[in-house]
């Protein structure tokens, strides 16, 4: 299926005038105010895992391949790599490290995911935009700071590190954004 360059999101899979097939890592619209408008895609292939950066006019045809996109449950994480299970057939999946990458730290007991399945292997995966977790270290805050000064680093409990404002202590539950790790607010719960 054709579509458009500028309509190219992470997580899609798109094959290449090679034949391969590639997995988006970051797609992003440049607008200059002269000249015409680029988006660029850095890519991984699915076959060997090499990194590759591509620069498309935004009107230009790109070649997406055709996906399955399935809903799983995240098992677990060993020395293959991640598991997961589709809830409705109970069909188990490994899914290999790079494929993950650093969304690994957002992974969850249980936390339903899309996986991007091509000829029955995972080839990307679509984590919820939001996971709620324990801020388990942070320094203390301190009288007079308000909640527009700067954040604070803190350490959660899947041992990530975010930046906070500073009125979350250690023990505060937080909502954090997958995609790039940061804070959007205290948990409601």
């Amino acid at each position: 299926m054709r579509v458009i360059a500028s309509s190219i999101r992470k997580g899609n899979i798109i094959e290449r005038d090679d034949g391969q097939l590639y997995v988006v890592l970051s797609a992003e619209s440049f607008h200059p105010g002269k000249g015409t408008p680029t988006t660029q895609i850095d890519m991984r292939r699915i076959s060997d895992g090499v990194k590759v950066s591509d620069r498309f006019k935004t009107t230009e045809q790109v070649e997406r391949a055709f996906v399955e996109d399935k809903e799983f449950s995240f098992l677990y994480e060993d020395g293959d790599g991640y598991h997961f299970m589709n809830s409705d057939t109970y069909d188990q999946v490994q899914v290999s490290k790079d494929v993950i990458g650093d969304q690994a730290q957002w992974l969850q007991e249980g936390m339903k995911v899309m996986l991007s399945m091509f000829n029955g292997v995972a080839v990307a995966i679509q984590l919820p935009q939001r996971v709620t977790l324990e801020v388990t270290e942070t320094e203390p805050a301190m009288k007079g700071q308000t909640a527009s000064s700067s954040y604070k680093p803190a350490k959660l409990s899947n041992g990530a590190r975010v930046m906070v404002p500073p009125h979350v202590a250690a023990g505060t539950r937080v909502v954090i954004q997958t995609e790039d790790g940061s804070y959007i607010e205290r948990a409601k719960d």
